[in-house]
Parts: C-alpha cells; sequence; structure tokens
C-alpha cells in the first residue's frame, strides 16, 4: 500500500480514524517485510534485543513504555540506514507458568503429581501453543517494530542447546557447585528464590522477648526474636565479645524453653550489642545470618519445617501445625510457662515471593549455585572503564555496591516446567556426570543406570544468556557475528540485579565480549499521584484500554514524553487525552496542507529559491533545521522527553499556531509564484515533520505520508531527517519573533477585552529601538492581516492613548484604543455578575474542605476533586478580577 502517481490518491478523512488506520498499516509493514533485518555487511549494524515478557503475561503499562522506548529507537536508526534488528522473543517463566496450568489442572481435580513429569510439561508446552502468543499480539498492537520472523523462546530447541553448553562449561570450570546452603524458600511454589527473587515489604509485626535460663539455674539471658516458632531450631545464643554484660556469666549454656535441650552460650562480633538484650538465638537452619554464625562455631543444623512450612518431627509436639499457627502456641506456651518477658510492636522488612507473595522461609537445602564473585568482577570492570555505558549515572554506586557485596547465585529450581538440570548420577558406582548430550551409560563403570536431577534451572539462566543465544550461540552464525555485541539494553532499573547483571557476567565470561553497549534504565509509571499501580488500590491505567480509547499513538507519545531519565512516570490519563489532541492537530494541519498541495505537480513542491522566500517561509525553514537537530541530539543521548517537547513545541505552537496562519495570504494569492513557494516550503516543512516525529507515532504519519504527492514508499523506508545549514538564519529568527510577539500582544488585548473577532481595531506601538520599528514598519501589512489592524502607527515615543487598552513585549508598549469596540459598563456588570456566582461556589467548596468531618469521612478521590474545584474557581476569579481592572483603566 505505498503511493502511486498514476493512482487516484485517497484524500485524508475529517477526523483521524486511528482503529481502522493501525490495523491496515501494521499489516503493510509486515506483509512488506519493513521490520526485517539483513546480513548486509556494508552498512552499520544496529541491535536491540527484547527484555523478554513472559509467556504468561498481557500487555501492562510497564510493557508499553518499555517496548515504546525500544522502538523509537529503531525506527530511528532504521531511517538513519542502519542495519537494524529487534528481536523478540518471550521467557518460559518457570514459576509463573507452572502455577498456571496448576490451577487449570486444579480446576479439573487433579494436580501435577496426577499427571506425572512428562504429561505434565506436555500439558505446559500445549498450553503455551494455545495462550502464549498473547503478549506478542498485543505488542504488535502497540506498533512494535520487531523481526518477528527470528522469535525466540528461552525454551526453544537452540536456547535450550546453549543453555546446556553454559552450564556444562561453568561446572568444568569449577563455577556451579552443589552444597547445602541456606536459601530463601517459598513454601507456596516448593522452590528456592534468589536474593532478587525476594521482595521485602514492611510489616508492623511483634518482638517477642523470651527468657532462656542458665544451665546451673543461676538466671537467664533474654533474647529478642520476630518468629518465635524457629527458637525449636535454635542450637545456641550469641553475645558480642566486648559486652560487659555477658563476661562474667556463671554458665555458658542455657536451657531452651519448651523443650529439654541445652545448648551454648558462643561469643560472636555479628551480634548488634545495641540490639534489643544483646543476646542472639542462633537457628542455623533458618535464618542466613544464622547459618553463618553455626558454620564459624560447629553448631548443629535443625530444620524444623518442611517444604510446605509445616512444622516436622523436628518440632516435637508442635508437628504438624503451619508455621503461623505454631507461632500463636508457641506464644501461648511460653506465657504460660513464665518464659514471656513481654511483646512490643515491631516494623520490619519481611520477606515475599516476588511470584506468589508469600512469606518466604529461609532455610536449609542441597541447591546447585553459581560461584559470582569471579564474573562479577568483570562486570563492574565493563561499567567502570565505559565499555558498557550505564544510564542514568546515579544508578552507578547501588551497581558497585551490589556487584562488590554479591552472593553465589542459587540456580535450582523445585519445580518441573523448565531447563532440566544436565547433570546424571550413576546408581552403581555413584559418578556424577554433567554432558551437554544425554549420557547413556556410565563412563566410570558402564552401567546404564542413571538418574538425572530432578531441579530445573532458574528462569534467570536461560535470560542471562539471552543476548548471544538468541543470535544463534554456540553455533557461529552470521547473526551472531553481525550484531553482538547489541547496541543498547532498554529496561525498567528493578530488574538491574536479576538480569542486567546477570548478562554482563554471562557475555564476558562466555563470548569474551560485553553483551550490549548502552544500558538505559527507565523508571517506573506510578498513577497521577505518585503511588504505584495496583489492583487493590484500582489506580492501574490498563494500555489495551487507552489504545482503544485514544490511539496507540497518543499513548506513544505521552509515554516517550514522560521519561526523564531517573524519574518516576505519574501517567495520568488527562495527558494522554492531551496528547491526542496534539495527534489530531497534526492530521488536521496535513488535511488543511493538502488543500493547497493536494493537486501540485510533485517536481514543483521540491523546488524553491531560499533567496526569494519572504519572511515565514525563512523563518519556518531556520526552526525546522534547529528542531531536527535538538530531536537528533536529544535521542542519541536516550533523553525522550527533550525529543518529544522540541517536536511538540515546533509543531504546535511553530508550524501549526503561526506559520500556516501566516502563510495563508500566500496560498490564497493570485500571484502563483507567491503561491506556488508557500506550496514548497510547506511540503518540505510537513515532510520534515513527519519524518521526525515518525518513529514516536507510527500510525499517523504513516496514514498522513501515504497521500501526499508523488511516489512514495513507506514513511518508515525514508530516511530520517538531518539539519540543512543553510536554512538556519538566527537573524531572520529574531525578527520573526519580534513581529509574534507583537501580534500576540494585540491578540491578548483582543481576547482579554472581548473585542468581537470581526471587528477592526486601531494599534499604537510605542518602540524605543530604531532597528525594530523599521523591522515592524517593514512587515506592517502580516501584522495587519494577523490581528485585523485597520490602521497601525508605529512610533518611537509618546504617551498612552486615552480609553485604550494595552499590552507589553520586551521594550514594546502596544496600545488598542477602546473607543466604539467595547462598552464598559455593560461588560463590566456581567463581569460583577459572574464574579458573585463564583465567589458564593468558592465560598460553598471551602466550607467543605474546611470541614473536619467531611475530610475525615470522604472518600480520597471525592476530596480531591474539591480541590480541583478551589483551584479552578480561584484561577476563573483571578482571570474576571484583571478584566474588572483592565476595564476600570478605559474610564
Amino acid at each position: 500500500m505505498t503511493a502511486d502517481n498514476n493512482q487516484e490518491r485517497p484524500e485524508l478523512a475529517k477526523a483521524y480514524e486511528f482503529k481502522s488506520v493501525e490495523k491496515k498499516w501494521y499489516d503493510v509493514w509486515e506483509e512488506q517485510k519493513h521490520f526485517a533485518a539483513t546480513m548486509d555487511p556494508d552498512r552499520e549494524s544496529y541491535c536491540i534485543v527484547i527484555p523478554p515478557p513472559n509467556v504468561t503475561g498481557v500487555l501492562h503499562v510497564g510493557h508499553a513504555l518499555n517496548n515504546t522506548l525500544q522502538d523509537v529507537l529503531v525506527r530511528y536508526k532504521r531511517m538513519q540506514g542502519f542495519n537494524t534488528l529487534w528481536l523478540p522473543g518471550t521467557d518460559h517463566a518457570g514459576i509463573a507458568t507452572q502455577n498456571v496450568v496448576e490451577r487449570q489442572l486444579a480446576t479439573e481435580g487433579k494436580t501435577r503429581h496426577d499427571l506425572g513429569r512428562e504429561e505434565f510439561i506436555e500439558r505446559v508446552w500445549q498450553w503455551r501453543e494455545e495462550k502464549g502468543g498473547t503478549i506478542i499480539n498485543q505488542l504488535k498492537r502497540l506498533g512494535s517494530s520487531c523481526d518477528w520472523d527470528r522469535e525466540r523462546f528461552t525454551m526453544d530447541e537452540g536456547l535450550s542447546k546453549s543453555v546446556r553448553q553454559v552450564f556444562v562449561r561453568l561446572y568444568k570450570e569449577g563455577l556451579i557447585y552443589k552444597g547445602d546452603y541456606i536459601v530463601n524458600w517459598c513454601p507456596r511454589c516448593h522452590t528456592a528464590l534468589a536474593d532478587d527473587e525476594v521482595e521485602h515489604e514492611e510489616t508492623n509485626g511483634k518482638l517477642y522477648n523470651i527468657r532462656y535460663p542458665l544451665a546451673d539455674g543461676s538466671g537467664h539471658l533474654v533474647v529478642a526474636t520476630t518468629r518465635p516458632e524457629t527458637m525449636l531450631g535454635d542450637s545456641g545464643v550469641a553475645v558480642h565479645p566486648d559486652d560487659e554484660r555477658y563476661n562474667k556469666l556463671s554458665s555458658m549454656a542455657v536451657k531452651l524453653p519448651l523443650s529439654d535441650r541445652t545448648i551454648p552460650i558462643i561469643q560472636d562480633y555479628h551480634v548488634q550489642k545495641d540490639f534489643g538484650t544483646g543476646a542472639l538465638k542462633v537457628t542455623p537452619s533458618h535464618d542466613r545470618d544464622d547459618y553463618e554464625i553455626g558454620q564459624r562455631h560447629n553448631l548443629e543444623l535443625i530444620k524444623i519445617m518442611d517444604p510446605h512450612g509445616v512444622m516436622n518431627e523436628a518440632a516435637g509436639k508442635y508437628a504438624g501445625l503451619d508455621r503461623f499457627e505454631c507461632r500463636k502456641k508457641i506464644v501461648a506456651d511460653l506465657e504460660e510457662q513464665g518464659f514471656l518477658e513481654s511483646i512490643e510492636d515491631y516494623q520490619h522488612g519481611v520477606g515475599h515471593c516476588y511470584r506468589c507473595n508469600t512469606v518466604v522461609e529461609p532455610i536449609t537445602s542441597e541447591q546447585w549455585f553459581v560461584s559470582v564473585k569471579p564474573l562479577a568482577e568483570k562486570a563492574v570492570a565493563a561499567v567502570r572503564d565505559e565499555r558498557i555505558n550505564l544510564m542514568p549515572k546515579t544508578w552507578h554506586s547501588t551497581f558497585y555496591n551490589w556487584m562488590d557485596n554479591i552472593r553465589d547465585w542459587c540456580i535450582s529450581r523445585q519445580i518441573w516446567w523448565g531447563h532440566r538440570i544436565p547433570v546424571w548420577t550413576c546408581e552403581d558406582c555413584a559418578e556424577v556426570i554433567v554432558e551437554t548430550e544425554d549420557p547413556t551409560s556410565c563412563p566410570k563403570c558402564g552401567s546404564t543406570k542413571l538418574e538425572q536431577e530432578t531441579d530445573v534451572l532458574d528462569t534467570w539462566f536461560s535470560s542471562a544468556l539471552w543476548p548471544f543465544s538468541t543470535l544463534g550461540w554456540p553455533d557461529k552464525t552470521q547473526e551472531l557475528a553481525t550484531f553482538y555485541p547489541t547496541s543498547v539494553l532498554i529496561t525498567s532499573f528493578d530488574i538491574l540485579f536479576f538480569w542486567i547483571a546477570r548478562m554482563m557476567m554471562m557475555g564476558l565470561h562466555i563470548m569474551d565480549e560485553i553483551p550490549f553497549k548502552d544500558v538505559y534504565l527507565h523508571a517506573l509509571v506510578r498513577d497521577k499521584h505518585g503511588k504505584k499501580m495496583s489492583k487493590s488500590t484500582g489506580n492501574v491505567i490498563d494500555p489495551l484500554e487507552i489504545m482503544d480509547t485514544y490511539g496507540t499513538d497518543a499513548l506513544r507519545f505521552t509515554l516517550a514524553a514522560f521519561a526523564a531519565q531517573g524519574r518516576d512516570i505519574r501517567l495520568d490519563e488527562d495527558r494522554i487525552e492531551g496528547y491526542r489532541h496534539f495527534i489530531n492537530k497534526i492530521w488536521n494541519a496535513a488535511r488543511f496542507s493538502m488543500m493547497h498541495i493536494g493537486d501540485s505537480d510533485p517536481a514543483t513542491l521540491k523546488d524553491f529559491d531560499y533567496n526569494t522566500l519572504t519572511l515565514p517561509h525563512r523563518w519556518i525553514l531556520s526552526r525546522t533545521s534547529h528542531t531536527v537537530t535538538a530531536v537528533r541530539k536529544a535521542l542519541d543521548g536516550y533523553h525522550y522527553n527533550d525529543a518529544t517537547s522540541a517536536i511538540y513545541k515546533f509543531v504546535w505552537h511553530e508550524f501549526c499556531d503561526w506559520y500556516l496562519e501566516w502563510i495563508k495570504s500566500d496560498l490564497f494569492s493570485d500571484n502563483k509564484e507567491a503561491a506556488a513557494q508557500a506550496k514548497a516550503v510547506l511540503c518540505t516543512v510537513l515532510e520534515t515533520i513527519l519524518k521526525l516525529i515518525h518513529p514516536f507515532t507510527p500510525f499517523v504519519t504513516e496514514e498522513i505520508w501515504s497521500v501526499l504527492p508523488g511516489e512514495r514508499s513507506c514513511i518508515m523506508m525514508e530516511s530520517y531527517p538531518e539539519a540543512t545549514p543553510d536554512w538556519e538564519n538566527d537573524a531572520e529568527e529574531r525578527r520573526a519573533e519580534l513581529l509574534m510577539g507583537v501580534v500576540g500582544g494585540i491578540r491578548n488585548i483582543r481576547s482579554e477585552m472581548m473585542i468581537h473577532p470581526s471587528a477592526t481595531i486601531e494599534t499604537i506601538i510605542i518602540c524605543p529601538d530604531q532597528h525594530k520599528a523599521k523591522i515592524l514598519q517593514e512587515e506592517a501589512s502580516t501584522i495587519k492581516n494577523l490581528t485585523r489592524t485597520e490602521t497601525l502607527a508605529v512610533l518611537n515615543e509618546g504617551d498612552r492613548p486615552k480609553g485604550s487598552a494595552s499590552s507589553i513585549f520586551e521594550d514594546l508598549e502596544i496600545f488598542v484604543p477602546m473607543q466604539g469596540l467595547v462598552d464598559v459598563e455593560k461588560e463590566s456588570a456581567k463581569l460583577n455578575r459572574d464574579k458573585a456566582k463564583l465567589l458564593k461556589n468558592l465560598k460553598q467548596t471551602e466550607g467543605k474542605l474546611g470541614n473536619d468531618k467531611f475530610l475525615a469521612n470522604a472518600p480520597e478521590e471525592v476530596i480531591a476533586k474539591e480541590k480541583e474545584k478551589m483551584a479552578a474557581f480561584k484561577g476563573t476569579l483571578e482571570k474576571i478580577e484583571d478584566s474588572l481592572a483592565r476595564l476600570s483603566e478605559l474610564k
């Protein structure tokens, strides 16, 4: 669907119907393979790998922001002539996807164990085939120009091969090991979680102070805990070696309350002397810090819970109780038996599973780990020496601090859906086999009795290989040679350690090369009040609904306009509606332009003599070149908000508000040369605008582009505008700004004094600057045309004419005599009536907001609306009083 000179060209509809336009053009782009990358060695490559959304996902506003920012860059670079590849794909999302399918089975009265591992995995693949494409189709709805023929999945054959290769290599290098360690355990998902998969929430809890009797009966220690149920697994009490309170204890052991065990008192520098009593209960199997203390002092590991968070046989009479039920029972028994000293209110961070929000239980377990310290050092070095440019730079200190204190990465998960760990154990000789291909026999004893590890790898393990595995590694593909390292990664800051840091580590270690040159971390999208969006608070903005209501281009432009580096986005639907008006403004400007250039010979629209152009044309061409420079600079520096701001100002306030008004006299002129020049410049600037804004608003620009005169390919395949230094003329811009300032001042007088639009006026300008006065006299006809001024006088000095309204611009005074234009008494009376009515409404609203009962009982949104009403009333009142003051000057 490209333009053809020999075909009748369609006209732009009166209104922009985005729903039909968006589908039409996306289908065209896909059919004509405009998103496809090529292996062209003569062009510079530009590659982005999409942060793969979960296969279970649906488009949320965070996805919309992230993919809009990526698409803006890809379209920009494509139009610059780069060989672009935006590589799409989805993540298998181990825990999330397994949970979805298990819930589906539950509706059938089944569990995964009823099916068995192989049949369950087949069921998950079936679900993926049926439902897994939802997020991809929604990304297309957003206008994402990914090379969909190259779509990848973290469980596809090629990526599975990559995962195996990396695991085996790291294992044989001694960087993957299996061992007992304290892990974050989710009793709901039944799997270990990495540190960064645990979300800590501030919780109003309790601090329980418990008496631990000294073993010799001479007294007791008081220890504080937020989890009294874990005391059943205590194997010691720790005090600080320098704590004088405990230097002369008669016994170095205590009796564990509610049990018959005696446990030692140990000294350890980890203990905080100023927390509680300075005595710390040590539960090595259920607390990470306690685990480290236990390792240093050879304390017994006593695990008191099973994988479901239920107390086990080691908990004695409490076995079988849920951990939280056990807490209540323990507290009651401690109080009954005289061991409970006190209970305090206590706010603290409690870890929750990032998937199901269940409270995480630290627990000792045998797991697989990656020793990440050596890998982290390479990633830190790459950021420090700027081989990887991490933006905004405010994240550098956080990144370094995390990486310097990084713990080994627990990569095993106790679920079925995912990359099964490629480790086998011989049942006859216990030989451990780790290979890229499934072994058929034991290399040591020849036995065929081999048992594979049942755990799967953490989802983030396969995601960490994404930049090179998706390009074909471990095979030496042309894609890998052409596009690795990739150009930029754009993602949210909240997965800096989940994913970005791990991609850095894996890319540098496996490929011996950075995975990407730039990392742009965008902020979170919040509601207009700065609150996190959540279904429970009802403040979620659904991008799919927004696109249905306002169009995709309006959403995209809004998100880019809000994307200031390092600043959370406060998304307001009113602003989206505002940018929808901007899209309509472009549409209407194009319709106006087509009224004049639609039937023109395309050759004449490319031909104008700059030296013979009048001021409005020279001014708009200069502003066009400067705007192109500003937008390109902003996009090259990832300053999306600056780019949209420059575009918005130029299109709305300069091109539409001024230039189109300014050149109407030329367009409708009988002077054929003047009309031809105006049409040529108009077409040139309109084309530049459409190409300039296309990466942000692809649909509306493609639709307008398709109806412009001449044979045209799709706009997305056109060249992005470059600055034209020969057009730049600061002197002409200052000349135009003077004119616009004067015209604006006269128009303000007309508006504020409510002069009828058809009435002609007299204007007097006092201008002491001889150079400015000369310009105003030379451009007098333009000023008259734009302000309906009948007579214009430009004076070097003079007094204010009697009965005139005035305006100031720079050192100029602008006067419009009001005699015969305004009935001062009548207008004053009308304004005073409006003022009285407004004061009554304002008093009523102020009364509500001054009522403590109303403020205490009314919903937050009702109070907010009343505050908005009060602000609006005050704003209108101020305008009325200004108008009354102006009218009084005329008496």
